[in-house]
């Protein structure tokens, strides 16, 4: 599926990191981006940019999603391709050295819009995709593309939640496109490894030189642009279906 002028995409956790480099790719090859996030003044600020929408989101919220689904089909059209990048990351053991257990509610946020976040975009772009006319010689409605994480493998000590949340977003990759497989709709899911994003950003410069040097090659950290260009080659490549890609410089996370 060619990203054709016009051509109405959405991103999740649009405002920075790996969403906003994704934004810019789209919309640098013509296509009309709504950005889907809670971060007002970085969201609306890309936009203006981009030429774009911004639309605050809580992705864990279903009436949420279904609300800016609308406002961004009214400005746009359907989308044709939606991107899952919203996230959020935690620290914390099993069991802490005090042996106090892990915090519930931290481990259920976690999972709240790690997870249930990327099923509500997903399945509520999905559903306005399956009412679309095909785009493609093939039939195809569209793409998703959904973001887990080395963690889903590799998980370290205190990712427990955070691992769990991206091993759901890696589970329900083959499903998730055998079901959408009927209305030509293809899913697919990138891992990233270690990644230039606003979480590592606030590191020390030697900090980050240190986990960049970890990647066996290129021994560097990832830049967010480099995890774009795959998405939009995703979208291109109508054979990348109900897969998980990972996208890290073949570094395999160590305990800890």
């Amino acid at each position: 599926m060619q990203i054709g002028e016009g051509m109405a995409a959405l991103v999740t956790g649009g405002a920075s990191g790996l969403g906003a480099a994704t934004a810019r790719e789209l919309a640098g090859q013509g296509a009309k981006v709504a950005l889907l996030d809670l971060n007002e003044a970085e969201g609306e600020a890309l936009a203006a940019e981009i030429g774009g929408l911004f639309v605050r989101t809580d992705v864990s919220d279903p009436a949420s999603v279904s609300a800016a689904l609308e406002t961004a089909r009214a400005a746009h059209g359907q989308e044709r391709i939606c991107v899952n990048c919203a996230g959020v990351g935690w620290a914390a053991r099993s069991v802490d050295r005090e042996g106090r257990p892990h915090d519930p509610q931290m481990f259920a946020r976690c999972i709240s819009i790690n997870l249930i976040g990327t099923f509500n975009v997903a399945t509520q772009s999905a559903a306005g995709m399956c009412a679309a006319e095909p785009i493609t010689p093939d039939g195809g409605r569209g793409v998703i593309v959904n973001t887990a994480s080395v963690a889903a493998f590799d998980g370290q000590v205190g990712q427990i939640a955070y691992s769990a949340s991206k091993g759901g977003v890696v589970g329900m990759t083959l499903p998730m496109a055998r079901d959408l497989s009927r209305a030509g709709i293809r899913v697919m899911t990138i891992a990233p490894g270690l990644f230039l994003t606003p979480m590592l950003k606030g590191l020390p410069e030697e900090a980050q030189q240190s986990l960049g040097a970890q990647v066996p090659f290129p021994a560097r950290l990832g830049n967010p642009a480099e995890y774009a260009a795959l998405v939009t080659h995703i979208v291109a490549n109508d054979m990348l279906n109900g897969e998980v890609i990972r996208l890290d410089g073949a570094i395999r996370m160590a305990p800890k």
